[in-house]
């Protein structure tokens, strides 16, 4: 495939970035970010290479849980401004080349959603349906995900004497999507906003879409996915459906569906739970056999690559053993720790903000094949907030400038916590970083634009090469006639290993290296310094010179 004839599949070669409006930018002082801040901030994020925005909810909601507990789909949250305010964003955000897409959250409604207040008033609601309702909770119920918060997944309702499913929490009861009018009810949440301008959407929580109680099929649970990608493709042929599928690779492979019929692109949740491993390790083992034995996926899908977002860094892929050694490196107070499988903190501070350590941590999610996707503050190092605050602790305000607000807002006061101490908006901030040649802002402006121009990362087929070394993984990706070989070495400690000599007529370029790392000789030799890397080209010495 040429990717220059690709242009609906724009997601594969896109750079994702993750915000939340209410914690960006306030435009109007009263200590709540909003649209109109967040436009005036578009061009920030065009200047670091950012071509995808992933809004979390905005829609109205009581806010029990970061907005995922939604009472209307149609709406904006008033605190954030209006629908003419979004519209405007989108619109600024495709002038500047940059695509918007939102958070689509259909496994369950708040209970404050006129649907559920309907629904609980009596047996004979028009709306009773809507959800799912039992006199008694099944056998073999399904496992909280919130242990601990919660102890069931059934939640009984005393004025109608029958229990509701809420695979969350007990305020998010589950929509029965057996009901076609829930369905008819979906496409026209994902016409609504398309019609807006919106690009896709990130799919919030698909494997309880189709294995729990209440799915729309359980002879073909699929047939739920296949019905969204339809719906999005008939209102616009280039949008996106990327899906939260934290399961294996093995298992995830059956939500792409046959020929790209379901979500056209998936979060890899192994291999960034894999990342944290070989971190801990100072090993690449561990993920250069994750890498290894990832399946290819269709030309029209695609992985999303992270190492942080605005949940908890889950680690209930790997083995308890495996989890209790990432816990130990990264979240040795239990604090930093939740539901006994993630960690609550930003990765700066798990990375002891060791500059070595974090570029090669970009350096690794900008090369490997992917879209790879930030969680806003991360271009700048920012820290988690202090104290016990679980998946709140990541979320705090982004920070713009060295004010004792950061830039976030004006307001005298604002609920919203500002970080402190070494992580403090005096010391971490845009404003500085973007004047700073060596900050790690700039640092991953350059990666965007290399990603960005090596277009082999995220088309091209994926090898994960013998670097005769277990604390150096060497990956590279053909296309065509080039290829593209990425170095990096996870330990302290200075490495040199071998390369396979090339070809007679190809040369090698280097796109990116860290300082420490240095050429030793020809092509076959490199020397690596600790936590170093390199990028490569390799092609045909025409097409180099070209």
């Amino acid at each position: 495939m040429n990717p220059a004839d690709t242009s609906d599949l724009w997601w594969r070669t896109s750079v994702i970035y993750c915000l939340d409006v209410e914690t960006f930018q306030d435009s109007d002082g009263d200590g709540c970010g909003d649209f109109p801040g967040l436009s005036r901030r578009i061009d920030d994020l065009a200047a670091l290479g950012v071509t995808c925005i992933w809004l979390m909810p905005f829609q109205p909601t009581p806010n029990r849980d970061d907005g995922y507990d939604i009472s209307d789909f149609y709406g904006v949250d008033r605190r954030l401004g209006d629908l003419g305010h979004v519209t405007d964003m989108i619109r600024i955000a495709h002038n500047r080349g940059i695509r918007v897409v939102m958070d689509l959250v259909v496994n369950h409604t708040s209970d404050r959603h006129p649907w559920f207040v309907s629904a609980r008033r009596s047996r004979d609601s028009r709306h009773r349906d809507y959800y799912v309702w039992r006199d008694r909770p099944p056998r073999g119920e399904q496992k909280v995900v919130f242990p601990g918060e919660e102890s069931s997944v059934w939640e009984f309702d005393e004025r109608t004497r029958q229990y509701f499913q809420h695979s969350f929490y007990r305020h998010q009861p589950d929509l029965n999507l057996a009901n076609p009018q829930v369905r008819a009810e979906i496409a026209r949440v994902i016409g609504f906003w398309l019609g807006l301008g919106i690009d896709g959407f990130r799919v919030d929580a698909v494997p309880f879409l189709i294995t729990r109680e209440g799915i729309a099929d359980t002879h073909d649970p699929h047939s739920f996915l296949r019905e969204l990608h339809r719906c999005a493709g008939r209102r616009q042929g280039s949008a996106l459906l990327l899906g939260e599928v934290g399961l294996p690779h093995e298992d995830q492979i059956e939500y792409f569906g046959e020929g790209g019929t379901e979500l056209d692109m998936q979060f890899d949740f192994l291999t960034a739970e894999t990342i944290f491993l070989a971190l801990a390790r100072q090993e690449a083992t561990p993920l250069a056999r994750v890498l290894a034995s990832r399946p290819r996926v269709d030309e029209r899908q695609g992985w999303a690559m992270f190492l942080r977002n605005h949940d908890e860094l889950s680690l209930e892929l790997l083995s308890e053993k495996e989890r209790e050694e990432v816990f130990a490196a990264f979240a040795p107070e239990e604090h930093q720790r939740v539901y006994g499988r993630g960690i609550v903190r930003r990765l700066a501070p798990m990375l002891d903000d060791d500059p070595r350590r974090l570029r090669l941590a970009y350096s690794l999610l900008f090369s490997l094949p992917g879209a790879p996707m930030l969680f806003y503050g991360e271009e700048i190092g920012m820290g988690e907030l202090d104290g016990d605050l679980g998946r709140e602790a990541v979320r705090g305000p982004m920070q713009w400038d060295a004010g004792p607000k950061g830039g976030f807002t004006t307001a005298r006061r604002s609920r919203r916590r500002i970080a402190t101490g070494g992580y403090g908006p005096a010391h971490v901030n845009v404003h500085d970083q973007r004047r700073d040649p060596d900050s790690l802002w700039s640092f991953i402006s350059v990666l965007t634009a290399r990603y960005r121009s090596t277009p082999e990362i995220a088309w091209g087929d994926l090898e994960v090469l013998d670097a005769g070394d277990s604390r150096v993984l060497v990956h590279e990706a053909t296309f065509g006639e080039v290829s593209f070989i990425a170095l990096h070495n996870f330990s302290p400690e200075p490495v040199t290993i071998s390369l396979r000599e090339l070809p007679e007529g190809r040369t090698a370029t280097v796109l990116v290296e860290h300082a420490g790392s240095t050429p030793q000789g020809e092509h076959t030799r490199q020397h690596l310094g600790g936590y170093g890397f390199r990028w490569l080209r390799t092609s045909a010495a025409s097409a180099s010179a070209a």
